[in-house]
């Protein structure tokens, strides 16, 4: 019994994302759709801001699959109807920005960082391997060594 009703709620959160686009959203053409459900799953929803508007169920998000299928309607390529929100809304709404002088930081910065903390971790590793762990001996500590090595 436990287990049917994991499985029923497994199935309910893996189709959870599916009930953000409503019916009357829906495009009739099912090549037209696809088109809309690709360029959805690329657009970030300005309210939830960590998902696409595809899964978003706030009124922005609706509003703006409602303006890509018109769009796509329209006859715009894919690139047209992307270009046409982004002049509107700015680079952040591309949940993968492109990359552009104005976000050539964003996609370099990952390297840039992993570089730089190897190069910190050679510059510790060569301080650490120059210097002597430990203290220098007294003259009691050398005299008693001395003795030691000589037997």
């Amino acid at each position: 019994m436990m287990r049917r009703l994991l499985l029923v709620l497994a199935l309910m959160l893996a189709a959870a994302p599916a009930f953000a686009v409503n019916p009357d959203e829906v495009l009739a053409d099912p090549a037209l759709e696809a088109r809309a459900r690709t360029l959805s799953a690329e657009l970030r929803c300005m309210v939830c801001q960590n998902q696409s508007i595809d899964d978003s169920n706030a009124e922005l998000a609706k509003d703006l699959r409602l303006l890509v299928r018109e769009r796509i309607k329209d006859g715009d390529s894919d690139e047209e109807v992307l270009d046409y929100i982004v002049s509107r809304y700015g680079e952040f709404v591309l949940l993968k920005p492109r990359l552009n002088p104005k976000t050539v930081l964003l996609w370099g910065a990952p390297v840039l960082l992993v570089l730089a903390g190897g190069l910190s971790l050679l510059v510790f590793a060569r301080r650490r391997a120059g210097k002597p762990t430990g203290n220098k001996l007294t003259a009691e500590e050398q005299a008693r060594l001395n003795e030691l090595l000589k037997k």
